[in-house]
């Protein structure tokens, strides 16, 4: 492997550890919280609200059902506005981060679900808050599943990010379409897709890892 391509692949890497970093992260901290709302709301939650919550479950579902591609041509218009372009690294983060909140707000919602009813029965009966009872009892009996999804949700924005490289989003996938390609350099393709790989097993093993060390607290 030549050093051009090793640099070349290093900068894809790079760019692709930004958008998948900082839509996840961002994704993290606006999903969280939608999928903790999805839960109380829901029927028989400590704050049933049904209205609230089938409106931000048809707004979720909606999300979650739209193909990224057809996402990211979408909110074009959106990106411009956030970002000033829609081409680039930073572009790409804007239709990764929308595409990573319902799908977090989702995975959250189920593993507060495994929570023990009776561990919120008694949380309630000794006089917890709603807050109280989220903090201290939904978000740390369910963070094992909660770390989990988002190791799920890490590995599906990684290639969500390589389908951005296909209209300009950088990273990886870019490179793999611009050289290994649209110019006909097939190892250039086989190398994209073997850091891809190893990039995939390492979130992965690191998110089990964790869930693993969480569960046996």
């Amino acid at each position: 492997m030549s050093s051009a391509l090793i640099e070349l692949l290093f900068d894809g890497l790079l760019e692709t550890l930004v958008m998948v970093g900082v839509s996840g992260g961002i994704g993290a901290a606006f999903g969280i919280p939608l999928g903790v709302v999805l839960i109380l709301t829901d029927r028989g939650g400590i704050l049933q609200n049904v209205p609230l919550n089938r409106a931000l479950g048809l707004v979720v579902n909606a999300a979650r059902s739209t193909p990224f591609i057809i996402l990211m041509v979408a909110v074009i218009p959106f990106t411009r506005l956030v970002v000033g372009t829609s081409i680039g690294t930073l572009a790409a983060v804007v239709p990764l981060t929308i595409a990573a909140i319902p799908f977090i707000a989702r995975l959250v919602e189920t593993a507060l679900r495994e929570v023990p009813a009776g561990l919120i029965e008694a949380a309630e009966a000794m006089g917890a808050t709603p807050l109280q009872i989220v903090l201290k009892v939904l978000l740390p009996e369910a963070l094992p599943g909660i770390v989990a999804g988002l190791t799920i949700t890490l590995v599906s924005l990684i290639g969500y990010s390589a389908m951005a490289g296909a209209v300009g989003g950088g990273g990886l996938g870019d490179i793999g379409i611009r050289y290994g390609y649209q110019r006909f350099l097939p190892e250039v393709m086989l190398a994209v897709v073997a850091v891809l790989i190893v990039f995939v097993q390492g979130v992965q093993s690191l998110g089990d890892r964790l869930v693993r060390r969480l569960s046996h607290r």
